[in-house]
C-alpha cells in the first residue's frame, strides 16, 4: 500500500514537473524590475524588457513584498506571458514537485529496504534446528496497538510474533517447536503443525508494558479465527489513522501547499500508519 501511493504521489509530481516545469526551464533571460502594487499574494512589476518598459503581474506563493522593493525578472524570450520573479507560485511549485519525487523515493526505498530485511532474516530461522517448548500465547495493548507475544516461563521471556489465525486456537499453554535461541535477544520463530509464526522483533527478558489480555483456556476454533481477515484488520489499526489529517495539515502549512499537498501527505501517512502497525505485529482478535 505504502509503494502504491509512493508511485501515485511521484506520478503527480512528475506530471507536475512536466507542465509547470517547462516554463520555469524556459525562462533563461534574466532582468531587473520594481514592485509597483502589492496585494496579498499578487504584485505588479514594472521592469526592463528588451522592448522596452513592461508592467506585469506575478502570483507568488507567500505575502507580497511592499511597494518599492526592486526584484530580479526571469522571462522567456519566446514566450513574452512567462515572466517570474523570487517565490513565484512556478518556482514553488516546480520546487514542491521536485520535493514530491525525492521524498516518495526515499520512504519507498525504506519501505523495500526493510522489507528485504524483514524476509531475508525470518528465511534464516527456517534452517535453525528446532525445540519444543511449553509456552502461553498472550496479548499486550499498549496505547492504539495491540501486540501477540508468546510468553516462556522458565526463564521469563517474551517473543512477539506476527498474527495468524493458528494463534487464537492455541491452549494456554502449548507446546510447539522453537527455532531460534530464546535465551537471546535474538529473533526466534515458532512451529505451530506445519503453521510459521514469524516474529515481528526480537526476544524481550522484561515484560512488554500495556494493558495484559491472557489467552483463555478454551481457545477460539479455527473457522471462528479465519473471520480475522483485512477487514478487521483495518479496523483493529483504525485509531492509528486519526492522526494522518492532522499530519497533512501540518505538511500543507509548512510546504505552502493546498489542498493536494494535504490529500497526498494524508494518504501517504495513512499508508505508513497501517505499514508500522503490521510491522509492529498488530492483533485484530
Amino acid at each position: 500500500m505504502v509503494l502504491l501511493v509512493c508511485i501515485i504521489i511521484a506520478g503527480l509530481s512528475i506530471w507536475t514537473l512536466g507542465i509547470v516545469g517547462s516554463r520555469v526551464t524556459g525562462a533563461t533571460a534574466r532582468a531587473h524590475g520594481e514592485i509597483i502594487h502589492s496585494a496579498g499574494r499578487r504584485v505588479e512589476i514594472r521592469w526592463s524588457a528588451p522592448g522596452g518598459q513592461r508592467i506585469d503581474t506575478v502570483a507568488l506563493a507567500v505575502t507580497a513584498p511592499p511597494v518599492g522593493t526592486r526584484t530580479e525578472v526571469a522571462y522567456d524570450p519566446r514566450d513574452s506571458a512567462t515572466v517570474l520573479i523570487p517565490r513565484s507560485t512556478e518556482l514553488a511549485t516546480v520546487d514542491r514537485a521536485a520535493s514530491g519525487v525525492a521524498f516518495s523515493g526515499l520512504v519507498a526505498a525504506l519501505i523495500l529496504v526493510t522489507a528485504g530485511w524483514q524476509v531475508t532474516s525470518r528465511r534464516r530461522l527456517g534452517g535453525r534446528p528446532g525445540r519444543p517448548m511449553q509456552l502461553r500465547r498472550v496479548q499486550v495493548q499498549s496505547g492504539l496497538l495491540t501486540r501477540s507475544w508468546l510468553e516462556l516461563d522458565s526463564p521469563p521471556r517474551w517473543i512477539p510474533v506476527h498474527f495468524d489465525p493458528v494463534l487464537v486456537t492455541l491452549p494456554a499453554p502449548t507446546s510447539v517447536q522453537l527455532h531460534g535461541d530464546p535465551q537471546r535477544r535474538a529473533l526466534v520463530a515458532a512451529d505451530v503443525d506445519g503453521t510459521w509464526l514469524y516474529p515481528s522483533g526480537p526476544v524481550r527478558i522484561n515484560e512488554p508494558r500495556g494493558q495484559r489480555i491472557d489467552s483463555p483456556a478454551s481457545p477460539d476454533t479455527l473457522r471462528s479465527a479465519i473471520a480475522y481477515g483485512w477487514r478487521r484488520q483495518l479496523q483493529a489499526d483504525a485509531g492509528l489513522l486519526t492522526v494522518a489529517p492532522i499530519v497533512g495539515l501540518l505538511w500543507a502549512f509548512l510546504d505552502g501547499g493546498g489542498v493536494l499537498t494535504w490529500a497526498c501527505a494524508t494518504v501517504l501517512t495513512a499508508a505508513l500508519a497501517l505499514w508500522w502497525a503490521a510491522l509492529r505485529g498488530s492483533d485484530p482478535s
